[in-house]
């Protein structure tokens, strides 16, 4: 039943996994339908909201007419990964939608925060 709510409504799309750009995409029907690559090295945590924003004007939508967010939960950086992570909890909580990683199914139709996959340990202060 989750899957066929899901298919008819629109779902944000965020990967901030490569340190050096942010990809944004609106999805409807499990298709992509309107995508943006920022160039982002070391400045995502400014600009992903922003990207947001207006990818969402540019489809004439709205958060409130978000149903779901996925993000990528895995990659190469750290901070890069947290940022993309923490954008999409904190959307989902405020907006009470579902946050999955892609690849992975939902099991729900509300807010559950999802836990990043590090690949390594932070190398903070080294």
């Amino acid at each position: 039943m989750l899957k066929k709510f899901l298919n008819k409504d629109m779902i944000l799309f965020i990967s901030t996994t490569n340190r050096e750009k942010i990809i944004i995409a609106l999805k409807k029907n499990n298709k992509v339908i309107r995508q943006i690559e920022e160039p982002a090295e070391k400045t995502q945590s400014e600009k992903l909201l922003f990207v947001i924003d207006k990818i969402l004007k540019q489809n004439k939508n709205k958060l409130i007419d978000l149903k779901a967010i996925e993000v990528e939960n895995q990659g190469n950086s750290f901070t890069a990964l947290r940022i993309g992570i923490l954008t999409a909890n904190a959307l989902g909580y405020a907006l009470n939608i579902p946050v999955y990683e892609t690849g992975q199914t939902l099991k729900t139709k509300r807010f559950k925060p999802l836990v990043p996959k590090y690949d390594s340990e932070p190398k903070i202060g080294r």
